[in-house]
């Protein structure tokens, strides 16, 4: 071992990865968690796209490699000194760290999808976010989910939106929202399954697929356009509303069930965090990078680094990489204060 010690801020798929990273190389990591378990997001997740590997023993195998890292859970950073880059973090719960450098992974929030009051989350019984949908599947019971016979998802809820002020791409919505409808569609046979997009972003090697795989194999409907209004008949069901842009017709259909796809938003512990750690923030909310390339584990404060979704909407494979990289950076930055 090094003696050296690094702080890791957030006990997600990016802090796991990245304290397994720095234990191979011969770091003592320390996890900071405001939750009371480790797993940030995927431990909500079910099965991950777009092979369907289950979230579970994704999660499981980053914390094994990362067992051996101290760990302090339902703890929030109060205060970070720092005396040339070598810092001293006081906990919320009194305990007190001290580290040679820090690495943030807060990773995001997931838009609260009752802000779109348009779409009727929490108004009507039978409109859920994926977040939801994804609770079902780890659980197979959800009152609002019974059998249903048509089925519609939104894309891009809390993205790409000038009115509440988030312009990013979440990049995974459109994917999770193919391999949603593609579980529900293998749950109810009968069923039949509606997707209202604006464009379809299939970013990642395999996406593509299973695309083509939902209209090919599951008869999934891929609409263009964007959902206008949502409401509720005398039969609760739910009554969509929008213009398919590639016939230039109004759309109006009779639901079972609408899932909403919530995007990615930056983390609101962050507004708190920066200030502390005096990392900078971007326009956005997400931390922000020093250098986007190369160096983009890098903050503007010496010492401090960040990975994950922290800095913006990334997939989980993107972001284990992310978190690999920031290790690397630790290490050769803590090489060079040893040597320099």
């Amino acid at each position: 071992m090094s003696g050296k010690s690094v702080l890791i801020i957030g006990g997600g798929a990016a802090g796991l990865e990245s304290a397994a990273q720095l234990i191979s190389l011969g770091y003592k990591p320390v996890i900071v968690e405001k939750e009371e378990s480790l797993g940030g997001n995927i431990k909500n997740w079910d099965r991950l796209f777009p092979d369907g590997i289950e979230a579970k023993a994704v999660l499981d195998g980053l914390l094994k490699r990362s067992s051996f890292s101290d760990i302090y859970l339902n703890s929030n950073v109060i205060e970070v000194k720092n005396s040339n880059s070598n810092f001293t973090v006081t906990l919320s719960n009194n305990n007190v760290v001290k580290a040679d450098s820090i690495l943030i992974t807060t990773g995001f929030d997931v838009f609260k999808a009752e802000r779109k009051e348009e779409y009727g989350y929490g108004i009507y019984d039978h409109v859920i976010t994926n977040v939801d949908l994804e609770k079902f599947f780890l659980s197979k019971h959800d009152e609002r989910i019974n059998s249903p016979k048509k089925i519609g998802f939104v894309h891009c809820v809390g993205s790409r939106d000038e009115k509440i002020c988030n312009r990013n791409c979440s990049k995974v919505c459109c994917v999770t929202a193919v391999k949603q409808a593609i579980e529900l569609k293998e749950m109810f046979p009968d069923s039949q399954a509606y997707c209202f997009y604006m464009d379809l972003r299939m970013f990642n090697r395999g996406f593509e697929d299973i695309y083509l795989e939902a209209q090919s194999q599951h008869g999934v409907r891929f609409i263009r356009g964007r959902v206008s209004e949502v409401s509720e008949d005398i039969d609760k069901k739910v009554v969509v509303k929008c213009e398919d842009t590639l016939s230039s017709k109004p759309m109006k259909i009779k639901l079972d069930l609408l899932v909403l796809m919530s995007g990615m938003l930056n983390n609101s512990s962050s507004t708190q965090l920066s200030p502390v750690l005096g990392v900078k923030l971007a326009e956005d909310g997400f931390y922000k990078c020093e250098e986007t390339i190369p160096g983009g584990n890098k903050t503007n404060v010496n010492g401090v680094f960040i990975a994950g979704t922290a800095t913006g909407p990334k997939t989980l494979p993107e972001t284990i990489n992310d978190a690999r990289s920031a290790a690397i950076e630790i290490h050769n930055y803590l090489n060079s204060t040893i040597n320099g």
